[in-house]
């Protein structure tokens, strides 16, 4: 279609990807866009961000939950969960039958109906959003409601609320009629596969087994709503359906050093001595308040801010964008495919018509912007004066308790060499020694839930709360010795003697792996030949992470 002079909607136009596509429709000179997003402040600053660069082209925010009612968008789910008239409504707006009513209370609907636009563009992560509720907790709560004889209607009231499948078709349904009666001639969404383009053998989970099911509900979600596009896009007499599906980590948005947030706050740092460690026996609590002493800072580091999917440390970016896991491609690259669908075009990445083959991989941009980013990263790093580990945003805990694992000998040996070339017992004693002379660094570890195991393995160095053991309805779980190993592998710094002989382990792993290339051999062959690791002399925790989520735990992508 032509562009000029048309109105287009822009859903989530605050985000990384949606800002990008606002910007790059500004060359097609459309009459106005419709800037949304969940909050007020996001769309107006997306609004005051762009102005100047859309020159005469209309910019209108616009701000709501597109999936509730109207007189609600600007309420929290959690807020109208919490309530019971509120609750009532979510189920009946997702569970009665189709109606004229129904849509006109609609948010979604009545946006569609106010401003008809010619074309939508839809970055909102619907599937994240819905999945997310996490049907497996709640239905975990009402069984115990159940059991207790405590809170059953609202349990049973919020499992029924939270129904993936139902939320999903409903959206679509307002979706359709809305845009058949505002006369939209076409409709882009930029979807996800909900794993970054990995398979079942993901590493990445948010506590739960391998593969996650919450993940997994994602990537069912993902998939059923381009179905649901797909029988959308064969309907007669409706708009044009395409689906944009990036598989690959999606940055970036901002590189900086300061103060990490976390859904818009600030990290408290608190700390742990040695001496006030808890004692493993008995029960671990999940959650006991009293424990970590505010230090009265905030965690603050280089980071790199990836829009909607968070801000990341230097070691947790270059893990996952590292070759063979999620790897990297750009905003600016899904806008010009998803403006080049809208003006016709055909992108080859459109997956309502090519639903196997058409995912918008990694690309060469992506890769060589990657290694600005790190380079950018390792810069405000030597600046500042403070390394980027990991800030447990991204999951799963093993991720950052690997980073800092490997960071932590980095610390007390210096090389990978080193570590291969001294004693598990040394090493571990050094360690144990480090976290109890730096507070700082200790306390960069527990603010973020990720506690350390002494070498003793008795001693626990903890915060208020801890991300492994996850919370699954318990309060406190026995600190049996298999529990422990379970728990100190998924997710805590373990400073025990058998982990360290684990890293050297590993560590001569690679370098055997490695020292079997010829270092002659200047072809393309090899991914990771010897100047990939540095001749083992530096301690490139990144890269680390990134091998063993790869070779050791078989976490690789099949495709590029």
């Amino acid at each position: 279609m032509d562009i000029s002079g048309k109105t287009v909607l822009v859903l989530g136009g605050w985000g990384l990807v949606g800002s990008a596509v606002c910007r790059r429709l500004f060359s097609e000179r459309p009459a106005r866009i419709i800037v949304t997003s969940l909050h007020e402040s996001e769309a107006r600053e997306a609004v005051a961000d762009m102005q100047l660069e859309a020159g005469d082209i209309e910019l209108i925010p616009w701000w709501g939950d597109v999936f509730t009612r109207y007189d609600d968008r600007t309420r929290s789910r959690g807020e109208m969960l919490a309530n019971s008239d509120a609750r009532q409504n979510i189920i009946q707006d997702v569970l009665e039958d189709l109606s004229d009513d129904l849509l006109n209370r609609s948010a979604l609907y009545r946006l569609l109906a106010d401003f008809k636009p010619d074309a939508i563009v839809d970055s909102i992560n619907t599937a994240t959003g819905i999945a997310y509720q996490d049907v497996y907790g709640t239905a975990r709560a009402a069984l115990k409601s159940i059991d207790t004889g405590e809170g059953i209607r609202e349990s049973v009231e919020r499992l029924i609320a939270n129904l993936s499948v139902p939320q999903l078709i409903r959206h679509i349904q307002i979706l359709y009629a809305g845009m058949i009666d505002a006369g939209t001639q076409m409709y882009v969404k930029v979807g996800t596969a909900g794993s970054g383009g990995m398979g079942l053998n993901i590493p990445y989970t948010h506590s739960e087994e391998r593969p996650s099911r919450v993940l997994l509900s994602k990537s069912s979600m993902a998939g059923a709503h381009t179905l649901l596009l797909f029988l959308a896009g064969r309907t007669p007499d409706g708009p044009i359906i395409k689906e944009i599906k990036p598989t690959a980590t999606i940055a970036w948005k901002e590189i900086n050093a300061g103060e990490v947030l976390k859904r818009g706050a600030p990290i408290p740092l608190v700390d742990c001595s040695p001496e006030n460690a808890i004692t493993l026996n008995g029960n671990l609590k999940l959650v006991e308040s009293g424990l970590g002493e505010p230090t009265g800072e905030m965690l603050k580091a280089p980071y790199i801010n990836t829009g909607e999917n968070g801000i990341f440390s230097k070691g947790e970016f270059e893990a996952i964008t590292a070759l063979g896991q999620m790897e990297m491609i750009t905003p600016e690259e899904i806008a010009e495919a998803v403006v080049f669908e809208l003006k016709g075009g055909n992108s080859g990445h459109d997956v309502v018509h090519a639903l196997d083959s058409a995912v918008y991989g990694p690309t060469y941009r992506g890769g060589y912007l990657r290694n600005r980013a790190v380079e950018r990263l390792n810069r405000l790093e030597a600046e500042s004066g403070i390394e980027s580990v990991a800030f447990e945003m991204l999951g799963p805990p093993r991720l950052s308790k690997l980073l800092f694992e490997a960071y932590l000998l980095g610390q007390v040996a210096g090389s990978v060499n080193n570590v291969i070339s001294s004693s598990a017992e040394e090493l571990a004693e050094k360690l144990n020694e480090l976290i109890g002379a730096n507070a700082e660094l200790r306390s960069r570890m527990i603010s973020i839930g990720i506690p350390v195991l002494m070498k003793d393995g008795v001693r626990l160095l903890r915060g208020e709360t801890i991300k492994i053991p996850p919370q699954r309805g318990e309060s406190e779980l026995p600190a049996t010795p298999e529990n422990i190993d379970k728990w100190a592998a998924a997710g805590w710094v373990d400073l025990r003697v058998e982990n360290v002989q684990q890293w050297k382990e590993r560590f001569a792993h690679i370098k055997e792996v490695t020292g079997k290339i010829d270092r002659e051999d200047s072809s393309s062959k090899e991914n990771f030949p010897h100047d990939y690791w540095v001749d083992f002399e530096t301690m490139p925790i990144g890269k680390i992470a990134a091998w063993i989520f790869t070779v050791e735990d078989k976490g690789a992508r099949m495709k590029a």
